[in-house]
């Protein structure tokens, strides 16, 4: 006769198996038909890889043998996963693709910047189930226009990490390491609205400006993987820039196309960038001098009800500049102080930043009473 104790510890040990996830791959998010267009340099370093015969799948499930999941349990194929009711599938989606060259003088300034996603998705229903922001940016200063082969050379360091900084493939396999997928279905998160005040548009690289919503996506993108990186949250992606009606179609690299669809959020997130300011604050010896790079924004993570957060905020980051510089490009010094406040704001709300900080930047004076219910909606989130 089996005692009730063994009943309980049997369900108990059952509770405890990790979820099966089958490993998706690489895949580009977007029409098939604008692909070739957005993501050259990243197709370019994938066949590449297959090319040295080190394909793309394969490098991620070296990613993910590397730095195994605490709750999950990676299947490398799909077909593993016939025959059940849910079919959980993760893939690394990148989202955009950015590669500029600017020249200064004698100097040519080269930024690539790739953007994605972790995604985890129901591979029965093509439902996207929790979804983590990831990037890298790699700037590089020459004295000469950049080849191609030099771009393609930086391209791989996005990817593969440089420095002792883990690169996209790490990345994706870190989000995946810290990934639970809940029994009950969560509440989902997602910045809904974005939008920038004319003067901070003015201060942007002609790159962020060269095609409708550009800008809004990268603000986007900034915001929801402050928020999700640091307060440790999965977010929805920015459908303007992701999906049409809701449906984000995506390729894998063997070609095969997929139709995900994004959940409709349960608390939004709105951001409008109202101001950047460049402040002179003193004169530093040795003819330097500092400055305060101040970053402006009306912020609100909030639920159907208009409750969680709804505040202004500002941050500020001192730069001192070398008067032997004779350029100066303002644009980095704002993009941190930019990123700074949506990840000092991230860290408060995580129960893991400033306090003092967050008062003396918010403009509501029931500051306090805002980062409680948003802690409250992040929690539900999780």
């Amino acid at each position: 006769m089996t005692s009730c104790a063994g009943v309980l510890l049997a369900g108990a040990a059952l509770a405890q198996q990790p979820v099966e996830v089958a490993l998706a791959g690489f895949a580009y998010a977007g029409s098939e038909q604008a692909i070739a267009a957005r993501f050259p340099y990243s197709q370019q370093y994938v066949k590449a890889l297959e090319t040295a015969g080190a394909p793309i799948f394969q490098r991620l499930s070296q990613s993910l043998q590397a730095a195994p999941p605490e709750h999950l349990r990676i299947v490398d194929q799909i077909q593993d996963l016939k025959g059940r009711d849910q079919a959980l599938a993760v893939a690394l989606v990148i989202g955009s693709e950015t590669v500029v060259v600017e020249q200064f003088g004698g100097l040519h300034k080269l930024l690539v910047l790739i953007r994605g996603q972790t995604m985890f998705f129901d591979f029965k229903s093509m439902n996207v189930v929790r979804a983590y922001p990831l990037s890298f940016a790699y700037v590089d200063a020459l004295d000469h226009a950049p080849s191609a082969d030099e771009i393609r050379a930086r391209v791989k360091l996005v990817y593969e990490g440089v420095n002792d900084k883990p690169g996209l493939l790490s990345r994706f396999a870190a989000s995946v390491s810290k990934a639970a997928i809940p029994a009950q279905v969560p509440r989902f998160l997602q910045v809904t609205a974005a939008h920038l005040a004319p003067e901070v548009l003015e201060g942007l690289p002609g790159y962020l400006k060269s095609e409708p919503g550009a800008a809004e996506n990268w603000l986007a993108d900034i915001v929801g993987e402050a928020i999700s990186t640091r307060a440790g949250v999965p977010i929805v992606p920015f459908s303007k820039g992701y999906a049409v009606g809701n449906v984000m179609s995506m390729r894998v690299s063997d070609g095969t196309v997929w139709e995900l669809k994004l959940p409709k959020p349960d608390f939004e997130i709105g951001v409008d960038m109202t101001g950047l300011k460049k402040i002179k604050f003193s004169e530093v010896p040795g003819g330097a001098t500092s400055f305060v790079y101040g970053a402006y924004a009306q912020l609100r993570i909030e639920d159907s009800l208009k409750k969680g957060l709804n505040t202004a905020l500002k941050n500020g980051e001192t730069r001192v500049i070398p008067a032997s510089q004779r350029y100066v490009d303002d644009f980095p010094h704002f993009y941190d102080a930019m990123n700074g406040l949506f990840t000092k704001l991230a860290l408060v709300v995580d129960g893991r930043g400033d306090e003092k900080w967050i008062r003396g930047a918010a403009a509501a004076k029931d500051i306090d009473q805002q980062i409680a219910k948003t802690r409250e909606l992040i929690r539900q989130c999780k």
